[in-house]
């Protein structure tokens, strides 16, 4: 088993910075700047219908991109 990430679940001194409904309707690089901005250490931009890992890895926050614009944000 893989040990935990020593990094924290997100960012946690700004409640604005943890809730990833914020970023839904913004443009994939207005998104990807703002959380890096906002402490996420990694920001994954993904297309909506993407195959990927479920491991969930902290400080890292997903962006599901549609045409240029977030459709869908979540943590891990």
């Amino acid at each position: 088993m893989a040990p935990d990430s020593a990094a924290p679940d997100s960012p946690q001194d700004d409640p604005e910075r943890d809730d990833p409904e914020r970023y839904v309707g913004l443009s994939s690089e207005t998104a990807e700047q703002r959380a890096h901005a906002r402490g996420w250490s990694t920001v994954r931009v993904l297309a909506p219908d993407a195959i990927i890992t479920m491991e969930f890895l902290s400080g890292r926050l997903n962006l599901a991109v549609q045409d240029g614009t977030v459709v869908r944000c979540w943590k891990g």
